[in-house]
């Protein structure tokens, strides 16, 4: 009987030990296959500052104490994701960067440019030109993770000397919403593989070594800035549009109905006889917009796009998003006693059209006198949005939001005055203009150099 028992506990450790190998190997081929696939990423960022000024916020004093500059730096993760180079990334981690640095699995570097970026989605496409062909990751399907599945983060917490860490964690729950902002576009895979800061931007795979998210944010207890078993990744299926448009265009393009709406709570749904609480409410409509033109009212109910079931005001945002400017969409409403089938082709988010003007003006170049304008409100002038440094602008006191009101007594109303009257001028004329800043007045005479 001793020696039967002994038998039985030598085969049961003998399972459980085959068993614990066969559950860590696929942790341990994730890790191999796909950490040459991920990437740190070092973003630099020259910070002006200005000596300190005793006379505070003066103007009258700003040039005795001037502006000194130092640069600072930011680490974060990325994957690659084409051989020939593409990296996707967090637009955090390399906002407003000066240079950004690659560091690869095999500690060779690289200097990155920027393809693309999508502030609303908190991602960006960088680019590296290497002479070898780069591992690009696999793509894996991010609708077809379930709660309690696991999961790998791999990315830079903390540093360099941390790069390619590697945890392990389950799903917590997808679908998540209002982590960061409610005005950004979140539908975050929660997972609790340990990620921290360094790790944006970096990967979350499923067990075959598939990228399903891209690491974005944590939550944590208010006074830590470490991991608290609650991190939140942009799901891939969502952030594969995002990469197609900006490789295609540099921006993102997103439907837009032009609707303010809530969620159908149980004092809404008992007041308007509603069976459940499914459905996104419209609360106003914005004017001239695709909802207003289309038919749709204040308190209707949307309860489906297409032949999408629409259960919140989140699904609805999404839904909308995932389309593109002039898509034909039909949306089923409830109003009153009735359902309502109503189409609409969607419009042009007002902010993402703002955007495509700011482009316009990045992409122009200085004027002979070093600088980049835009028309001023009510027709009042050009305001100076740019100055070239070392310029004649520059050099005479010109100013950022400076509005030039006239060119030697030509008065200026809007951008096509300004180019008549500047082209006219030539390097080593004298040109005077007068300059409105802060409300006051002033004129301002040099020669162009």
């Amino acid at each position: 009987m001793k020696f039967y028992k002994i038998f039985i506990s030598f085969v049961v450790i003998n399972i459980l030990l085959g068993s614990s190998h066969k559950f860590n190997q696929p942790f341990i081929d994730v890790a191999e296959s796909s950490n040459p696939s991920i990437v740190s990423i070092i973003s630099e960022i020259e910070v002006r500052q200005r000596q300190f000024n005793p006379f505070f916020n003066d103007p009258f004093f700003q040039d005795l104490f001037p502006e000194f500059k130092r640069k600072g730096q930011t680490l974060g993760s990325g994957v690659i994701i084409s051989s020939d180079g593409y990296i996707i990334t967090n637009n955090h981690v390399i906002d407003d960067a000066d240079k950004i640095k690659v560091i690869m699995y095999d500690k060779t570097e690289f200097e990155a440019s920027v393809i693309g970026v999508d502030p609303l989605s908190d991602l960006a496409v960088i680019k590296i030109e290497a002479d070898v062909v780069l591992p690009e990751i696999t793509m894996g399907n991010s609708d077809k993770l379930s709660v309690g599945e696991w999961v790998v983060a791999i990315g830079s917490p903390f540093g360099l000397h941390l790069n390619h860490t590697v945890t392990a964690g389950i799903i917590s729950a997808t679908g998540r919403s209002n982590v960061i902002s409610k005005l950004t576009y979140e539908d975050f895979i929660q997972h609790d593989a340990a990620i921290n800061p360094g790790n944006s931007g970096g990967a979350l795979l499923n067990l075959d070594g598939e990228l399903v998210g891209i690491n974005t944010a944590i939550a944590t207890d208010g006074y830590s800035k470490s991991n608290a078993g609650v991190g939140f990744a942009i799901p891939i299926n969502q952030a594969i549009r995002v990469i197609d448009d900006l490789l295609d265009d540099g921006s993102v393009s997103r439907g837009w109905l032009g609707v303010q709406i809530q969620n159908i709570d149980q004092a809404i749904a008992d007041a308007l006889n509603l069976e459940n609480k499914d459905g996104a409410l419209i609360v106003s409509i914005v004017p001239d917009s695709p909802a207003s033109e289309s038919g749709l009212q204040e308190d209707d109910i949307i309860i489906k796009v297409d032949s999408k079931d629409i259960n919140n005001d989140r699904a609805l945002m999404k839904a909308i998003s995932s389309k593109r400017p002039g898509d034909f969409t039909n949306f089923t409403v409830i109003r009153g006693d009735e359902k309502l089938r109503i189409s609409v082709t969607l419009g042009k988010r007002p902010d993402e059209v703002a955007v495509d003007e700011e482009k316009n003006i990045e992409q122009q170049s200085y004027d002979i006198l070093g600088l980049k304008v835009i028309d001023n409100k009510d027709n009042d002038g050009v305001k100076v949005i740019d100055i070239k440094e070392g310029s004649s602008a520059y050099k005479n006191g010109i100013k950022k939001n400076d509005i030039i009101k006239k060119i030697s007594r030509k008065k200026i109303n809007n951008l096509s005055d300004y180019e008549n009257q500047i082209n006219q001028f030539n390097i080593g004329d004298v040109i005077m203009l007068r300059i409105e800043r802060n409300g006051n007045q002033g004129i301002r005479a040099f020669t162009i150099e």
